[in-house]
């Protein structure tokens, strides 16, 4: 069966979730009852319902004329780039989903340059067709002018353009011609990126994400780039300082639909999850077991935040939470690091105090509301800007700010950004 690896990315609230809803939908399935039905299938944890934004990243299959389509659905927030930034290592192609009213923001630029700088090819989808007042044919012209800004190759900027309305369930060639379902979207996916020629050559499988189970542990997952991987294979896992460790494979899975399918023998260019290893990271590379050959490692952009985090010593103490102590807090933090690929924690002189380094106010926001849910007790301190020295001269990090207001409440916003030392451009 043919396999083509497909993330999907865009700025938040451009409606990736919601379009990857109607691609299950129209998706083959052998049992109909096995069909994935409702409203935002892959957002599936409370947080990310409760705020309409998607945290994490995640894998679903379709399997469409005789093709399995992975599609990965991620995260729209400029502090959740961690995870965008190793999941585009396990795709072939982007689709890249902007808003047929609001055009390419700020986060869409981020994600964009990502994918190009790897020499991924983009497919333009041009989302929300339906609203008043949309100009598909300027958010193109938008599009291609920054493509052509993020130094996009001639094979890159030869993007398709697809329109239409996820909500509604279309999509078109012509945003002016309506059609009654999604399947131009998933035609133009199978004719525009051709299957990844398997290269010849032994195992090779970078690990780019990871899952904990209470029963078999952890679990890496990854595309595998060549060569094969069975159950109770030996392999090599090579770390990201150089070192090599044997370990045996227990168990393989692959995605279908949103379950992980137990199989034998995983094909070579599939994404898959893998048991029985243990002390690996994500960065890290599965080889064959006779004649390692790593794959270059995963390069992140570094934190822009800390916050301080310590025991709840209050006159609260003990009166939500269960786990309070400093023992409970510092195991939290340490499993956190394990999936949580942009975080870094530093322990103080304190014993009782951790400096925890996040990529945005947001991104560390998440995890203290998660730990709060799990039943952790804790204080956090006042977010600080991490300041760099780089060639001698002190950097901080700076963000893009854009505004769409009234003319006549400009002042408002213009004052508000100089307050916090903000420069107009």
């Amino acid at each position: 069966m043919e396999i083509r690896n497909i993330a999907i990315i865009a700025h938040v609230d451009h409606g990736k979730t919601t379009l990857v809803d109607k691609m299950i939908e129209a998706g083959m399935v052998i049992n109909e009852r096995d069909r994935p039905t409702g409203e935002l299938i892959m957002d599936n944890n409370d947080l990310e319902r409760e705020r309409g934004i998607t945290i994490v990243s995640k894998n679903v299959s379709v399997s469409y004329k005789g093709t399995k389509i992975n599609i990965i659905d991620t995260p729209g927030h400029a502090d959740f780039g961690g995870e965008v930034e190793r999941v585009l290592n396990m795709a072939d192609g982007v689709c890249l989903l902007v808003d047929a009213f609001e055009g390419p923001m700020p986060q869409t630029r981020f994600v964009l340059g990502k994918a190009l700088s790897m020499g991924i090819k983009p497919l333009l989808v041009i989302n929300k067709v339906d609203k008043d007042n949309c100009t598909p044919d300027e958010v193109h012209e938008k599009v291609f002018d920054l493509m052509f800004e993020l130094d996009a190759n001639e094979e890159q900027l030869e993007f398709p353009t697809i329109y239409g309305s996820a909500k509604n369930g279309w999509m078109s060639t012509d945003w002016k011609q309506p059609t009654d379902s999604i399947t131009p979207l998933l035609d133009e996916i199978l004719n525009y990126f051709p299957p990844r020629k398997i290269e010849e050559g032994n195992t090779q499988m970078l690990i780019t994400s990871l899952d904990f189970s209470t029963y078999v542990g952890r679990i890496a997952i990854g595309r595998l780039n060549r060569g094969t991987l069975k159950e109770n294979q030996q392999i090599v896992l090579a770390k990201r300082d150089g070192s090599q460790e044997k370990h045996r494979v227990k168990e393989a899975f692959v995605f279908e639909g949103l379950e992980r399918k137990k199989v034998t023998e995983v094909q070579a260019g599939d994404i898959c999850a893998i048991t029985g290893i243990e002390g690996f990271e994500i960065g890290d590379v599965i080889c064959d077991f006779e004649n390692p050959e790593p794959l270059p490692t995963i390069e992140l952009d570094e934190p822009t935040m800390s916050m301080t985090f310590s025991i709840n010593d209050s006159p609260f103490f003990g009166k939500e939470g269960k786990f309070v102590t400093s023992r409970h807090i510092q195991e939290r933090l340490t499993k956190e690091l394990e999936k949580n690929l942009a975080m870094r924690v530093h322990e103080t002189d304190k014993a009782d105090k951790w400096l925890v380094y996040g990529r945005g106010v947001l991104h560390l926001s998440v995890l203290i509301e998660t730990m709060r849910r799990e039943g952790y007790e804790l204080q956090v301190g006042q977010p600080q800007v991490i300041i760099k020295e780089i060639n001698g001269v002190k950097c901080e990090p700076i963000e893009e700010l854009t505004i769409d207001l009234p003319e006549e409440h400009s002042g408002t916003a213009v004052e508000a950004v100089t307050k916090r030392k903000g420069e107009m451009t």
